[in-house]
């Protein structure tokens, strides 16, 4: 069968971006006291103070990243109508950074041009704090606020999170030049636990949590980009609601409930049909489950990769279930291998909780007694493992392991 023609005729949707993740909305509903909470954190700013530093934490999908790009743009707008006010946002994600000699190399880059750019390894840690330091003192900002998106893949390397909210304290940036402050935001819940007590100290002064949205939550939001996403009439009543039940039970999710309604559309739009059916959602569900599931999988930072492998090398072996000892005899070969930084078996075993937390891992705990001690047997949770090494075999930084 030869090709069919390409048209721009479509039933089902008029704006199929709107159910994109790269979609800004012009305002952001369901998360009022979150708003309300993120400004009045940045009040000070907008009188010429030292900023308070701020930590977001929740799951993916609950609006922490597009209420920070909507508050800096709101502080960006209306920082202009004071004089004495110049306020300067450096925004990065630390996803694929895996320690805070990372960070600091890509927040050095953010003030150069690309051929000044420094490399990734090869200077002491001192030397890029200190380049860092003169950026900030020669910026002629009053203000720089640092955005750090999804930190919580640094681990516990979380010297950053310590250095940069006292900069201006301990004399790096004097503050009647440049005030600094720190937004940190996490998808993790314990790696806010986890952080040293020396920076929730420093970089903890507010937190702001964004808990999972509910299913009354989530139909607000769908219905508000259904109305510009697709052509009038072509979804049936309770496909919506059904969206919004399905993603507020497994996640409370906008982002997983946003893809179900797109990919029932998508379906009914591969298939001619000119309506969009509950029963198109509920076929949705298993193909975005594990789309996500591989999507999740690919955006681990590469520490959590490293992990991984430890656990898909001792199922190969049927050596599993595993103490976390062996997972890191197994992650340390791997890590030497790839010339990658070996972090410390306490790390690897914070690795091993959040894999468990994201549903990656199961963990059993044995206790043998008062002479045998109890200790955890790690082993993989409902994920296939052929789906696991698929992924790491595409990881270009992972490649030469296979």
């Amino acid at each position: 069968m030869g090709l069919e023609r390409f048209t721009a005729e479509d039933p089902i949707f008029v704006d199929e971006d709107v159910l994109r993740d790269s979609h800004r909305p012009e305002g952001l509903i369901e998360r009022d006291q979150e708003l309300t909470e993120y400004q009045s954190s940045l009040k000070p700013v907008i009188k010429g103070a030292r900023p308070r530093n701020i930590f977001l934490y929740g799951q993916t999908g609950v609006g922490k990243s597009v209420a920070t790009q909507m508050v800096m743009d709101r502080l960006r707008e209306d920082q202009q109508q004071y004089d004495y006010l110049d306020v300067e946002v450096v925004d990065i994600v630390c996803k694929n950074l895996s320690s805070s000699y990372q960070v600091v190399v890509k927040l050095v880059n953010q003030f150069r041009d690309f051929e000044d750019k420094i490399p990734t390894t090869g200077y002491p840690p001192d030397t890029v704090y200190e380049f860092l330091w003169e950026h900030l003192r020669e910026v002629e900002a009053t203000h720089v606020l640092f955005v750090l998106d999804e930190v919580d893949a640094i681990g516990n390397d979380d010297d950053i999170l310590y250095q940069l909210p006292r900069s201006n304290d301990n004399g790096n940036v004097p503050p009647e030049e440049t005030k600094v402050g720190v937004i940190g935001i996490s998808n993790n819940f314990t790696f806010r636990d986890n952080l040293s007590a020396r920076v929730k100290d420093s970089l903890c002064d507010e937190e702001i949590h964004f808990p999972p949205y509910d299913a009354n939550q989530l139909r607000n939001i769908l219905y508000q980009r259904a109305e510009k996403a697709f052509v009038d009439g072509v979804l049936e009543e309770d496909v919506v609601p059904l969206c919004a039940a399905m993603a507020g039970q497994e996640s409370g999710s906008a982002r997983q409930a946003l893809k179900l309604l797109f990919k029932a559309g998508d379906l009914a739009r591969s298939r001619d049909m000119t309506e969009v059916t509950e029963d198109l959602v509920r076929e949705a569900e298993p193909l975005v489950k594990g789309g996500q599931v591989e999507n999740e999988l690919e955006s681990l930072p590469t520490q959590s990769h490293l992990t991984l492998y430890a656990i898909l090398k001792l199922h190969e072996r049927d050596e599993l279930p595993a103490k976390s000892s062996d997972v890191y005899q197994v992650y340390q070969q791997g890590a030497e291998f790839i010339n990658a930084d070996v972090k410390t078996d306490r790390t690897i075993r914070d690795r091993l909780s959040q894999l468990k937390l994201k549903g990656f891992l199961e963990v059993e705990e044995h206790n043998e007694g008062p002479k045998g001690g109890s200790y955890y047997l790690y082993e993989f949770g409902d994920i296939r493992p052929e789906m696991i090494r698929e992924v790491l075999e595409d990881s270009m930084r992972l490649e030469e392991l296979f």
